[in-house]
């Protein structure tokens, strides 16, 4: 507000300036006082900066530049022959003000783009300790202490609910809109809001290492990790400018010398030459360029998409082969039971029966069985379970011998199972050793999985891949569900890491390989590739910390998504580098040859900062 004001006054005072030079007669050195007025309201900021930086040995900045034309111009009229530029001096800084403005108002919108990720942070805690509530900082709170979160209220730290039930909004973690419902056992997550009852919870980690602390240090260090374009920029910028400088100076003194007649033509000269100054100054490709990774960086994050840094964005955008773990990543990672096929008793009786067998196991697969058949049947006793290693469980069921388990199981009591089954893990069930038909159980395909790969191949990523430590039957029949394009089953995690190092040998260099894995068990390989991509990985450690690109819920649309903004965001930003180039020679050969005006460098300069940040801000839009 306090430049939006400056702007408004020296624009007046420039009018009035120039008003009275209209219509009063006065000295060339009483006029510069008049325009000194607004010219110094304008330019002080400027003028100090140009001082300090000059003062701590990097002189070479557009504020020296913008300083050394707009003095030239100031003074230029005091040479013989030469015509005032007092007006144009002001209009210089205050349009150069215009476009600072302009740049700190796309900088402002880029961080309220983030912003909502900041307003995750929690401001205190209720924690009760020795039966009394206190109100502490976060930062106080001990693993295993008990919390109080009212409605209203950010969850503080991550923990587990022991009373009490509610919904939480989630939006600012993972970019879903829809409330998440919790109860007693639930795992909560910091940074989530609390919508309706009063909970309990149990403190899991501290606030050091909960989600909402690890989130925030991710954001704000992001821009550390920049990218190619914007590395290239800044080395640019450090050459550029005492290049352009000496040129100036190169323009303003040799042709006066060469003509013969230094007095009579060094006016001219050194007005192109303070043209040149204004033009060449690189604050649009300085300014636009890292704006449009931060607006990139800003977009993603709204979506629930965390981008470590800007030089990922230029990784996610060439990306030739995508490399996806299968459990927990295509599919939910927990097993289901997806039909049964029973022989001479009813479906229901069959699931009866091999749920009531795995009652008392914990493998992944009773526990499906269990979920499949939860009533508890009173009339039903079991007894005399006994666990067969590598084949499955034999219990008698009032009375019958009921055997629960795999194909060998059957033959070692020499029941025939044989016959095509469906893809898929087999639970066969006999009872007295004549044959009672089977349960099938596997790992539910995410639904957005196959869309997400459509969606990439029509991005123009060439090549899919999965792998797997399932079986290759189980393996094989998901990617041909999901049309993946190369499948590798039955892999130790280092063989993980051996087929990634193939994938990325085989490109050219340019051929950038991405890795989707959960994020639990998948660290060497997200670490491995060019950039690694963890999914629905928000209570994962290990995801965060070896992922470049972290999705925080578990929609595999959101790496297409992700591809697509990156893909804006370099276009853009290599829009900003040639626009401001080409309009930048353009003047310049114009200037030199002596057909450009003050204003034109005005334009070429200031305009284009304008133009180039205005159409990074085009990142903001939904």
């Amino acid at each position: 507000m306090n430049k939006l004001i400056r702007i408004i006054v020296t624009a007046v005072l420039l009018v009035i300036a120039v008003v009275i030079e209209k219509t009063v007669a006065l000295p060339v050195w009483q006029m510069l006082l008049v325009y000194l007025v607004p010219y110094l309201l304008i330019s002080y900021d400027i003028l100090a900066e140009t001082v300090e930086d000059v003062v701590h040995g990097e002189p070479f900045s557009e504020d020296l530049l913008m300083t050394v034309a707009t003095v030239g111009a100031l003074l230029i009229g005091f040479l013989p022959g030469a015509e005032t530029q007092f007006p144009e001096a002001v209009f210089i800084m205050l349009f150069f003000q215009i476009g600072e403005m302009f740049e700190d108002y796309a900088e402002d919108k880029n961080r309220q783009s983030i912003s909502h990720l900041m307003d995750i942070r929690p401001d205190s805690a209720t924690v009760v300790r020795n039966g009394v509530e206190q109100t502490v900082a976060p930062e106080q709170l001990q693993v295993g202490e008990t919390i109080i979160i009212k409605a209203g209220e950010k969850v503080p730290v991550d923990g587990v609910v022991i009373e009490g039930a509610s919904s939480l909004n989630t939006v600012a973690l993972t970019g879903e809109s829809l409330p998440c419902d919790i109860a007693v056992g639930d795992e909560v997550l910091s940074g989530s809001i609390n919508l309706s009852g009063t909970v309990k919870v149990r403190v899991a980690k501290a606030y050091a290492d909960s989600t909402v602390s690890k989130i925030l240090n991710l954001v704000e260090n992001a821009q550390q990790q920049k990218s190619k374009s914007e590395t290239f920029i800044t080395r640019f910028a450090r050459i550029y400018t005492p290049v352009v400088v000496a040129a100036a100076l190169v323009v303003a003194f040799v042709p006066p010398l060469l003509s013969g007649s230094f007095a009579t033509n060094f006016a001219t000269w050194l007005y192109r030459a303070l043209m040149f100054l204004i033009v060449s100054c690189p604050c649009a490709l300085v300014v636009s360029v890292p704006l449009a990774f931060f607006g990139g960086i800003g977009k993603a994050s709204r979506h629930g998409i965390l981008i470590k840094g800007s030089s990922y964005m230029d990784v996610l955008s060439k990306l030739h082969t995508v490399v996806f773990d299968k459990t927990g990543t295509l599919t939910h990672g927990r097993f289901e039971v997806v039909s049964v096929h029973p022989n001479e008793i009813d479906a229901d009786e069959l699931l009866h029966l091999a749920s009531h067998v795995e009652h008392y196991s914990t493998h992944p697969i009773a526990m499906s069985l269990k979920n499949a058949f939860s009533r508890e049947c009173a009339d039903c006793v079991v007894s005399n379970t006994e666990e067969i290693a590598g084949q499955g469980i034999r219990a008698t069921v009032n009375g019958d011998t009921v055997c629960v388990g795999n194909a060998r199981m059957m033959a070692s009591i020499g029941v025939n199972c044989e016959g095509s089954h469906p893809h898929g893990t087999v639970v066969h069930v006999s009872i007295n050793n004549r044959y009672a038909g089977y349960v099938v159980v596997s790992d539910k395909v995410k639904d957005d999985a196959a869309p997400a790969i459509d969606e990439l191949k029509r991005l123009g990523v060439q090549r899919t891949v999965m792998l797997t430590g399932d079986h290759a039957n189980v393996a094989d029949a998901v990617a041909q569900q999901l049309k993946v394009d190369e499948c590798h089953s039955q892999l130790l995690p280092a063989d993980k890491v051996e087929h990634l190092r193939q994938c990325i040998a085989n490109g050219s260099g340019k051929n950038f390989v991405a890795f989707v894995g959960d994020g639990i068990n998948d660290a060497p390989v997200l670490a491995l590739a060019d950039v690694g991509i963890a999914m629905g990985a928000l209570g994962s450690d290990a995801a965060i910390e070896a992922a470049d690109v972290v999705v925080m819920d578990d929609k595999l649309e959101k790496i297409p998504l992700a591809i697509r903004i990156a893909r804006q965001t370099v276009r853009i930003a290599t829009q900003n580098v040639w626009f401001a180039i080409g309009v930048k020679m353009l003047v310049l050969l114009l200037a030199v040859l002596g057909v450009a005006y003050l204003w034109m460098a005005v334009v070429a300069d200031v305009g284009v900062t304008v133009l180039a940040v205005l159409n990074a801000m085009r990142l903001l839009k939904k």
